[in-house]
């Protein structure tokens, strides 16, 4: 799982593709809510605000 920026999506797909070696779920986290879970807010890979989950 990785909760990354806009700019860093094709990053976190290919690290979850090398690890698992299957095509992930993205998930847009401006328009999914999660009842118990609240997403880090910024990126694993930068200070930016998190977007989207890759999972």
């Amino acid at each position: 799982m990785h909760v990354v920026c806009k700019d860093h999506v094709e990053i976190a797909i290919d690290e979850f593709v090398d690890e698992y070696e299957e095509a992930p779920d993205v998930v847009d986290l401006q328009k999914t809510h999660f009842a118990h879970w609240a997403p880090p807010e910024h990126c694993e890979h930068c200070k930016s605000l998190s977007r989207f989950l890759i999972v």
